[in-house]
C-alpha cells in the first residue's frame, strides 16, 4: 500500500512538471514568433497553476496531491487549451466537459469548507449529512453562476467572446443555460458522494478517500475526537 502511494504520487508529480513545462515551452515560442501578448497569457496562467501550493503555505495546510494536479490540470485545460490555442472554438464540447469539472472541483471545495466549519470547536455546529451535501451542491452552483455573469459582462463591456455560441444560438443564451446545467452536473455528484461518506462506514469513492487524506495531513483544521468517531 506504500509503495502504491509512492507510485502515485510520482505520477502526479509527472503531470505536474509536464503541463507546467508545456507552458514554459509555448511560452518560448510565443516570444520567439514574436507573440508577445500570448506570451504574457501562457506565463499569467502559469503562475496561476502555483496557486494551490501558494495558498497551502499561506494557511498553513498540506494539500494532497491529487487536489493540487486537478486544479492544475483544470487551468491549464481552460486557460492555456481553451483560451490560447482556441479549444474552445475547435472543439464544440470542450467548454461542457471543463464546466462539468468545475462543478466536480467546485464541490468538493465546498464540501470541504462546510465540514472544517462542522469540526470546529470554536464554532459549535452540529449540521447533518444532508445539509453539508446540499452546502457543496448550492456552493458550487453559485460560483458557476457568478462566473457566467463574469463572462456576460466581459462580453458586453469589452466585446468578448467568453460566452460562445452554440446551436446556431449567437445570443450565448444556450451556451449559459448549458453551462450551468452541467455545474449542476458536476455538483450534484460530489453532494452525493459527500452525503456518502458520513452514511457508510467504507470509503470506496474517490472523494471519501481524498477526504480522509485531507483530515489525516491536516488534523490541525479538525477537532480530533469527532474524527476518531468517524
Amino acid at each position: 500500500m506504500f509503495q502504491f502511494q509512492i507510485t502515485t504520487q510520482k505520477v502526479l508529480r509527472a503531470i505536474t512538471i509536464g503541463t507546467k513545462s508545456t507552458m514554459i515551452i509555448g511560452a518560448l515560442l510565443a516570444f520567439y514568433q514574436g507573440r508577445f501578448l500570448m506570451a504574457t497569457e501562457i506565463l499569467i496562467i502559469l503562475s496561476i497553476t502555483f496557486l494551490p501550493l501558494a495558498l497551502g503555505k499561506q494557511f498553513q495546510l498540506k494539500i494532497p496531491h491529487e487536489f493540487e494536479i486537478l486544479a492544475i490540470i483544470f487551468v491549464y485545460a481552460s486557460l492555456f487549451l481553451g483560451e490560447v490555442h482556441d479549444y474552445y472554438i475547435v472543439y464544440w464540447w470542450w467548454d461542457v466537459v471543463l464546466h462539468t469539472g468545475s462543478g466536480l472541483l467546485l464541490g468538493i471545495i465546498g464540501f470541504l469548507l462546510v465540514y472544517v466549519l462542522n469540526e470546529k470547536d470554536d464554532i459549535n455546529l452540529d449540521l447533518t449529512a444532508g445539509f453539508m451535501g446540499l452546502f457543496a451542491f448550492v456552493f458550487a452552483v453559485a460560483l458557476g453562476t457568478v462566473w457566467e455573469i463574469f463572462e456576460f459582462i466581459m462580453d458586453s463591456v469589452f466585446s468578448l467572446n467568453m460566452q460562445k455560441p452554440m446551436f446556431n444560438d449567437p445570443s450565448g443564451l444556450t451556451d449559459t443555460m448549458c453551462d450551468l446545467i452541467v455545474d449542476a452536473l458536476g455538483a450534484g455528484i460530489i453532494s452525493v458522494l459527500g452525503y456518502g461518506y458520513f452514511r457508510t462506514v467504507e470509503r470506496d469513492s474517490f472523494l471519501e478517500q481524498w477526504i480522509d487524506k485531507f483530515i489525516h495531513e491536516n488534523p490541525q483544521l479538525f477537532n480530533q475526537t469527532k474524527n476518531n468517531q468517524n
